[in-house]
């Protein structure tokens, strides 16, 4: 049996989940708590670390997928994704090296703590709801009901409903022409236009000029069975589903087109109507908000989904790298929040792309933290990693990025 071969096994046998962070297998070859490696080890696998870089220099890794930052193009290359998932596996292994960990506990501003210590803050996490955000932050039962009550109403104001539902058909029609999808695509394309079209036509025309808002509604016409109901979206979404589902490449549009099927379940017997007049149709609209909130549980996915929306116009899920955790006793009311991003390039594109992606994860968890609140100030602090970088410290929106450099 190769070495190789008894580091995964290994790995296999102490393989676990904890409530802070959704693991994968296949991308973590040498990630253990278990693991214990001598310098040679880390001299040997650091020429292959740097190989890597410079292979996946021009790679992001976001929403699920690989992008060319130059060309902002998505890489379906299975070659690629296995050599980013043993980049990220191997750099995570050099950030619990006793080296790095020096360097970090020299560098950070808190030296009562080192960020990353645990090997339970060196996962990755993929943040697709409340409820591990909640568990992440020890958020209590009750104070769960209580991020429910605050943010339900906010975010499913009809806006933001018809918002994150074009936002998600738009991507999908976006990817829908990468090369090398099959025949289905003209029908796909297809359905997605009626969709789009459903939606604009949802649209009430708030023009005080405009006919329709003054325009009185008959009984008769706003209870006719002609008028369309958001069941038609309902069933559309179900066909797109049944069309893409065996579309490896469009797996993440057609998981978030499931998600949102829970709103429309719920809203499906409500008219959506612009023909009947001003009054009648911002009734609906409200019936759509008023259903919304009240059956969107904490739990649930497209209240996770309408959320990230409402904060950042974007319905992806977020991915950490490196999940960090909270460091923090509450003596001086005083949290940290740190996490990771591991990159392959030191350039500013790369850097600044970083940044922003863990500004959206951890303005996310600290919205949470907020809503429910919880005792004491958290304090925000993002970290990355990248080969041959200079250690150094950036700014951005009042919160302290740290960038480390992985060398011998």
């Amino acid at each position: 049996m190769t070495c190789r071969l008894r580091k995964l096994l290994r790995y296999q046998n102490n393989f676990r989940t904890t409530k802070h962070a959704c693991l994968y297998l296949n991308s973590m070859p040498y990630h253990s708590s278990q693991d214990v490696f001598d310098s040679q080890w880390y001299r040997n696998e650091f020429s292959k670390l740097t190989k890597l870089t410079e292979l996946l220099a021009n790679v992001d890794a976001i929403n699920g997928r690989l992008v060319d930052i130059n060309s902002n193009s998505v890489v379906f290359d299975d070659q690629t994704q296995h050599d980013m998932s043993m980049f990220k596996s191997l750099v995570r292994v050099f950030i619990a090296s006793p080296f790095v960990q020096k360097k970090m506990r020299h560098d950070s501003l808190h030296h009562s703590f080192t960020p990353f210590g645990e090997a339970s803050e060196r996962y990755p996490m993929v943040v697709d709801s409340l409820t591990k955000i909640s568990n992440f932050l020890n958020v209590s039962a009750q104070q769960r009901k209580i991020v429910r009550f605050k943010l339900n109403p906010q975010v499913t104001q009809h806006h933001i409903w018809i918002g994150a539902l074009e936002e998600i058909l738009n991507s999908l029609r976006v990817d829908l022409e990468s090369p090398g999808l099959n025949k289905v695509v003209p029908m796909g394309q297809q359905i997605i236009h009626s969709c789009l079209k459903f939606l604009t036509e949802s649209v009430i025309v708030s023009d005080p000029d405009s006919a329709s808002w003054i325009k009185l509604s008959h009984f008769k016409n706003v209870c006719s069975s002609n008028s369309p109901k958001w069941e038609e979206l309902l069933d559309m979404f179900n066909d797109l589903i049944k069309c893409f589902k065996s579309e490896a490449r469009l797996k993440l549009h057609v998981d978030k087109v499931e998600v949102m099927k829970e709103g429309l379940f719920h809203i499906r017997d409500v008219l959506l109507d612009n023909s009947v007049g001003y009054k009648e149709a911002r009734r609906q609209e409200s019936l759509v908000h008023k259903r919304l909130s009240k059956n969107l549980g904490h739990s649930s996915r497209c209240l996770f989904t309408l959320l990230l929306y409402y904060l950042y116009g974007k319905v992806a899920d977020i991915e950490v790298d490196v999940c960090g955790g909270i460091q923090g006793n509450g003596r001086d009311n005083k949290f940290h929040l740190f996490m990771g991003k591991i990159l392959t390039s030191n350039n500013e594109m790369m850097v600044g792309r970083g940044v922003k992606q863990l500004d959206r994860a951890l303005g996310l968890f600290k919205h949470v933290w907020e809503a429910a609140e919880m005792k004491g100030d958290l304090d925000l602090q993002g970290h990355m990693w990248c080969v041959g970088a200079e250690d150094r410290v950036l700014k951005y929106r009042g919160n302290m990025y740290f960038m480390h450099g992985i060398c011998l």
